[in-house]
């Protein structure tokens, strides 16, 4: 299919994705439950304790309940040593790459977040706030607040746990591509205060230093701009196919058509020539924190 759109709102995916929208919010991810009781079921099989079973993969047997219980997303080691110690059935490494990470992302972005776990390359374009991906807690806490409707605070929590547990994708091995370009104006908001903002420019000039993060900023006076349609992401899997996502006030789009994924590709191939470079964009970041 060319495009998938569900319009059941939560915690969308970049920063934009607040998911302010009336859409019932999710509860548990069902698919880490299911992988949980899964595992533990055989593990009981096996006849371990969760203790002995711990020693086998290398993870604490505290782990390995948050792992049954589907309150953590299991990690590429976990499903490779639980495999050689429960029969090497292949059934849970099957089952992974299926896992939606939790509640709290839109269920019409985890098509997509689920893509993101196994990507090899992924390519951001913001204009409206600063890509989830890079976000400080304090500033995803701003923004999710300050889009209607009102949520209470357990709302809240469980939207910024989301988007911040994403960011495990930059530090993952193997390591992943990143390239985020972002508009000037997003950073300069002040969203959150100054504060806030302090925070978000030394992390993002931490983040733009790190091997496989690429961060560029696009200036303020730029009339040549490809960027008018609004933000796009891309990724590619790691059968090297490529996939673009679109993400508007009430709903995301997933993008596998081959020619509209061309278009966003050659859409962000000309953003970044018309982006600053990543040196000067570090060089950017750091001139407005010490205007701060």
């Amino acid at each position: 299919m060319a495009y998938e759109n569900t319009d059941d709102s939560f915690a969308g995916p970049a920063a934009g994705g607040t998911g302010a929208g009336a859409g019932t919010e999710p509860g548990m991810s069902d698919s880490l439950r299911t992988f949980g009781a899964f595992v533990q079921a055989l593990r009981e099989h096996a006849g371990l304790s969760r203790e002995e079973f711990g020693d086998h993969v290398r993870f604490s047997k505290h782990t390995v309940a948050s792992i049954e219980q589907g309150r953590r997303m299991p990690d590429r080691d976990f499903v490779e040593r639980a495999e050689a110690a429960l029969g090497n059935t292949g059934a849970l490494r099957k089952a992974a790459p299926h896992l939606s990470r939790q509640a709290g992302l839109a269920s019409w972005f985890r098509q997509w977040a689920r893509l993101e776990t196994q990507a090899v390359t992924l390519w951001t374009y913001e204009c409206r706030v600063v890509p989830g991906l890079l976000q400080t807690e304090r500033y995803a806490r701003s923004v999710t607040v300050s889009v209607p409707p009102v949520k209470d605070e357990e709302q809240v929590a469980k939207q910024v746990m989301a988007r911040l547990e994403r960011q495990h994708l930059l530090d993952r091995r193997p390591p992943a591509a990143f390239s985020f370009i972002i508009e000037q104006a997003v950073i300069e908001r002040g969203t959150g205060g100054i504060d806030v903002t302090r925070e978000l420019l030394d992390s993002l000039v931490e983040r733009s230093s790190q091997f496989n993060v690429e961060l560029q900023i696009m200036p303020r006076h730029q009339p040549d701009h490809a960027g008018f349609d609004g933000p796009l992401m891309l990724l590619e899997s790691q059968d090297n196919k490529w996939f673009g996502y679109a993400e508007g006030q009430r709903g995301g789009m997933l993008i596998s058509d081959p020619k509209e994924v061309s278009i966003m590709l050659q859409r962000y191939a000309k953003l970044r020539s018309q982006a600053l470079t990543s040196e000067d964009s570090r060089s950017l970041l750091k001139k407005l924190r010490g205007a701060l």
